[in-house]
This record gives C-alpha cells, sequence and structure tokens, in this order.
C-alpha cells in the first residue's frame, strides 16, 4: 500500500502548501491591525507547519502497534488537559469558550489531541471486545463511557461543534467494531434530543441557530460571517478576483485566515480552485479508506477509519459552514485553516495512517 501512502502524503502536502499560500492573502490585512506585522500569522503556521512535518514523518516510521499501548494513556492526558482548559489563570477563554491552554509561550487547543486519543482509545478497546461487542454493555456502554468523559469536558467548555464531530466519528467507530445497529440508532437519537435542548438552552448557539434560519434578518450580528462569506463566493464567480484581491477580507470576514478561509479561496481564485480544495479532501477520504479497507489488524482498522473520518468530516462540516448549508460552528478547514495545534495534530493522524498503511505493505511483503 506504499501507493496508497504516497498518496495521502501528496494530498496532505499540497493542502498544507496551498493553505500557507492562502494566508498569505488573507491575514496581511488582519495582522496589521493587530500585531502590526503582515506575515507575523503566516511566519508562525510556517513555523507550526515544520513542526507538524517531523512530528507527521516521525510518527509514520513508529509501528502502528504502538498506539494500542499509548491509548489510553493518551485519554487520561487528553482529560487532564481539558479540565486545565476549564480553570481560571490556565485556561484561555477565546470567543466565549474556554478551549485553549497556555504551556509558557504556547497556547494549545486540548481537543484537538483529545480527538486523536479518543479514536485510539475506541479502536484499542474494541480490538479487545470483538466477540461481545453486541452486548449492550460491552458494545455500547463501556465504549460510550471512554468517549463521554472527554466528550464532555469539550462539551462544557462549551465547544458544540468538536463534541457532534467527535460522536459522530466514534459512533461509526463502533459500528465497525461490531456494536448493534439497533443500539446506535437508539442512542443517536437519544443524543441528538439532549444535543438540541442544549442548543435550544444556550443563547448564544440559539441565536445561531435563529441567524441561520433567517440570515437576511440578522444580517448585522450573528448572520454577518455567514452572508458574507456567501458573498464572497458571488464576487469571486468562475474566475475568482486574483490572489490578494479579495474585498471581504478587508473588510467583512474578521475570520478570514481561520474558520472561513475558504470563502476567500472562492472569492480569490473562484469555482475552480474551491471545487480542487473538495476533490482534494475526496481523494484524502479515498486513499484513507483503502487503508482502512485492506488493513487486517482490528485496531489499526478502526484507527485508520477514525482518522480518515475525523479529517475529512471536519472538512467537510467547515466548507457546509461557509456555504451556508449547516450552522455556524467552530470548526477549522484542516491543513489549510490558521491553526498551530491544529494542523501538528492532523499531520500527526496522518502520520498515523501512513504508519499503518506501510506496515500492511510489510505484512503482504512477509
Amino acid at each position: 500500500m506504499w501507493r496508497t501512502a504516497s498518496v495521502l502524503v501528496g494530498v496532505s502536502l499540497i493542502l498544507a502548501a496551498f493553505g500557507l499560500i492562502m494566508l498569505t492573502s488573507t491575514s496581511a490585512d488582519h495582522a496589521v491591525r493587530t500585531v502590526g506585522d503582515p506575515m507575523f500569522f503566516v511566519k508562525r503556521q510556517a513555523l507550526w507547519l515544520a513542526v507538524a512535518l517531523i512530528v507527521g514523518y516521525v510518527i509514520s516510521r513508529v509501528d502502528a502497534q504502538i498506539w494500542n499501548q499509548l491509548a489510553i494513556p493518551m485519554l487520561g492526558v487528553s482529560v487532564i488537559l481539558l479540565v486545565l482548559a476549564l480553570v481560571p489563570g490556565i485556561g484561555m477563554r477565546i470567543g466565549g469558550s474556554n478551549r485553549w491552554v497556555r504551556i509558557g509561550p504556547i497556547n494549545f487547543q486540548p481537543s484537538e489531541f483529545a480527538k486523536l486519543a479518543i479514536i485510539a482509545s475506541v479502536a484499542w478497546y474494541f480490538s479487545r471486545n470483538q466477540r461481545r461487542a453486541d452486548e449492550l454493555l460491552r458494545g455500547l456502554l463501556v465504549p460510550l463511557f471512554i468517549m463521554g468523559i472527554p466528550v464532555g469536558l469539550i462539551f462544557i467548555s462549551p465547544d458544540f461543534g468538536t463534541t457532534f464531530l467527535i460522536m459522530a466519528v466514534g459512533m461509526i467507530i463502533m459500528f465497525a467494531g461490531g456494536t448493534r445497529i439497533s443500539h446506535l440508532v437508539v442512542t443517536a437519537i437519544l443524543g441528538l434530543s439532549a444535543f438540541i435542548l442544549a442548543v435550544l438552552h444556550d443563547p448564544v448557539r440559539m441565536r445561531r441557530l435563529t441567524a441561520f434560519l433567517n440570515p437576511e434578518k440578522y444580517a448585522e450580528d450573528e448572520a454577518y460571517q455567514l452572508l458574507n462569506a456567501i458573498y464572497a463566493f458571488v464576487i469571486g464567480g468562475g474566475r475568482g478576483v486574483g490572489l490578494g484581491g479579495s474585498i471581504q477580507k478587508r473588510l467583512y470576514l474578521p475570520e478570514s485566515h481561520t474558520d472561513f478561509i475558504f470563502a476567500i479561496i472562492g472569492e480569490e481564485l473562484g469555482i475552480a480552485a474551491s471545487v480542487g480544495v473538495v476533490l482534494a479532501y475526496v481523494v484524502f477520504f479515498a486513499a484513507g479508506m483503502r487503508v482502512a479497507m485492506l488493513t487486517q489488524d482490528v485496531a489499526a482498522r478502526l484507527l485508520a477509519l477514525g482518522i480518515t473520518l475525523m479529517i475529512t468530516f471536519q472538512a467537510a462540516f467547515n466548507i457546509a459552514v461557509v456555504v451556508g448549508v449547516v450552522p455556524t460552528k467552530g470548526l477549522a478547514l484542516p491543513l489549510i485553516s490558521y491553526g498551530g495545534s491544529s494542523i501538528v495534530m492532523t499531520m500527526a493522524m496522518v502520520g498515523i495512517l501512513v504508519s499503518i498503511a506501510l506496515n500492511e505493505e510489510r505484512v503482504a511483503d512477509r
């Protein structure tokens, strides 16, 4: 499967390089206004990308079986970091959520690490409980408990988007691991009901939902970014206004270098570039799923499945938000949006996928 591994690496590098180019275009005005240096965000992202590439390469050379041993310790560390994010003075409250932990000069987002820790833990669990996966306790309640503690901490931070993403991916891993579909359907109904109730009782999320349903009425506040993101695609049209020529990034999209960078891609480079980005994630999905389907080891197969879905589902959610298909969520576009924690952990997950693919190649050769 070395060809599949090459595809994964190639697509990831292309997206990361493209992200750095777009960040150079989208972040200059915001950087000048905030820190006075137009290249501030680009230089930081380039540094994080270098770290991410080193991390990804090192992980790709490690035997994939090590994640079975590290799964539960990683889960414990993720819980500690998520708790610290909620502690005043240690955690940082940005945009109404306690999503960050300051470690010296570095700001780290624990939920990014928790994504991998949860996937690895659930994959490890089902690899050891396959024969009893159809039981209510072993197949449903225990894995829900494994996910529940870190996901609960992410939920109360509050970060509803990441909560929904992790639970969606986690339940698909459970299904692939052998959990009864009837158990999952009931759980999904109960979970969605609780999620909707939480949204209805959260004023901020409720305003976002109302604005999504009636954006013109809330054009000056909650729907401001959504409408301007859509306008960016309209302005860009088929060919775009040219790299660096965006109007929206200067005046109307304050998050143009993070959650809404896809809108600027559409405005500056047009529909062809937007479709190209989508196709790149589709290729990544196909390659990742091939690794998962051809891997014989149960834990590695479920780990590969979870990583593939986590990266591509997050990309799909981000793009859906930007084009106005779903309500606004604070999810970055993997490998493209600005963010050190995101790009390092995404490259780490790509490294694991490559490691699993290469390990399967070695097994096949033997």
